[in-house]
């Protein structure tokens, strides 16, 4: 495209409905509406949703932040999340930031029912840490990272933006008889073309997805993970973002979306399935060889925190520290957790939950 992309102003939403609308995006629309219905149920089988919520938005926090490359381990991440400690380092510090930033906005998702643009810029704030807000100083354009040439050239005037912002909210929030699968697609592209932010664009519009998901009661709690698909699919993600602005054609970007939701629904499940299964039969080995310290909060409490410590049994179960310690070293010697030191602290890890967890 050489130095300077053309600038192709952006179209306010809505799209004409016969080009979202074809038979083929309308067949998937089916097929990914089906399994997510499908993820929606066997989520509630969990009746402790807590345990879905933090291993699947660690998850999530942990794969959206890897396709601005921003890498760090599950293990780093539990460990942060767990322990006190002043030296995280910065990937990790970002990742955790992102599900401060997903959790801050369920919560206003579930008490409004709706979204304002000013939400999405305190998500977008609590997600890269400064106060910077929409962009207000023109010269941001999106570069390829091998070539370095600009691809795309995003709105750069702040009245602009705030106007699409304004439209895209509107649509963000307006139930109409279009799927809601579709709009999602829609309403991403739009998102990540508005690129109303310095920083954390991409993230932000991720979890605006998810969201989006909750507020149409197509999923309870934040678990459906499309960044893993992204990651897998990355450079169909751009080239599609590129080509739908460049041609005004959403079929293929549609279509990519839909089967995003589809495929991340079907591992869900088989995720979902796998903790299940878990949860259970460590509830019957506790019962089975430790029955004097087995309580079902325990259990559940190291499928909620599968990196855990004393603190969280006492808070947990209301016993002593005394208590609390000796039920863990219990369950490390019927192999249940392993212990690690870290600094001054011992945590006890599920280990078999977060093989789980990392595939």
């Amino acid at each position: 495209m050489g130095q300077n992309a053309p600038h192709y102003p952006l179209e306010k939403l809505p799209p004409l409905r016969e080009k979202v609308e074809t038979i083929e995006i309308l067949r998937q629309t089916n097929k990914s509406t089906a399994a997510l219905a499908e993820l929606k149920g066997i989520a509630k089988t969990i009746p402790n949703q807590a345990i879905l919520m933090n291993a699947i938005v660690l998850q999530e926090a942990k794969d959206s932040s890897e396709i601005e490359n921003i890498i760090t381990t599950q293990d780093e991440l539990y460990k942060a999340l767990t322990v006190n400690k002043t030296h995280v380092s910065p990937e990790t510090k970002e990742v955790v930031n992102y599900r401060k930033a997903l959790f801050h906005g369920f919560d206003l998702a579930k008490s409004q029912g709706f979204l304002r643009v000013n939400d999405i810029v305190g998500i977008q704030q609590k997600l890269v840490d400064n106060t910077a807000g929409i962009r207000s100083t023109p010269g941001t354009v999106l570069k390829n990272d091998t070539t370095g040439e600009i691809v795309y050239t995003p709105p750069q005037d702040k009245a602009e933006i705030l106007d699409l912002l304004t439209n895209f909210i509107k649509h963000f929030n307006q139930q109409d008889d279009l799927s809601p699968l579709i709009n999602l697609a829609v309403l991403h592209y739009q998102f990540e073309s508005i690129h109303p932010f310095y920083d954390g664009n991409g993230r932000t519009g991720r979890i605006l997805n998810i969201l989006y998901l909750i507020l149409n009661e197509l999923i309870d709690v934040p678990i459906l993970i499309l960044s893993s698909y992204i990651i897998a699919n990355k450079p169909e993600y751009y080239r599609l973002l590129d080509q739908t602005n460049r041609t005004g054609k959403w079929e293929e970007w549609i279509l990519f979306m839909l089967k995003a939701i589809e495929i991340t629904s079907k591992n869900t499940i088989s995720r979902i399935i796998n903790i299940k299964d878990q949860l259970d039969s460590t509830i019957i080995k506790v019962q089975e060889k430790s029955p004097k310290v087995y309580r079902k909060e325990l259990v559940e409490l190291l499928f909620e925190q599968p990196y855990s410590k004393i603190e969280f049994v006492v808070n947990k179960l209301g016993v002593e520290r005394k208590a609390a310690s000796r039920y863990l070293k219990e369950l490390e010697d019927i192999g249940i957790v392993a212990s690690q030191k870290v600094g001054r602290e011992t945590l006890y890890i599920n280990k078999e939950l977060i093989e789980i967890l990392k595939k």
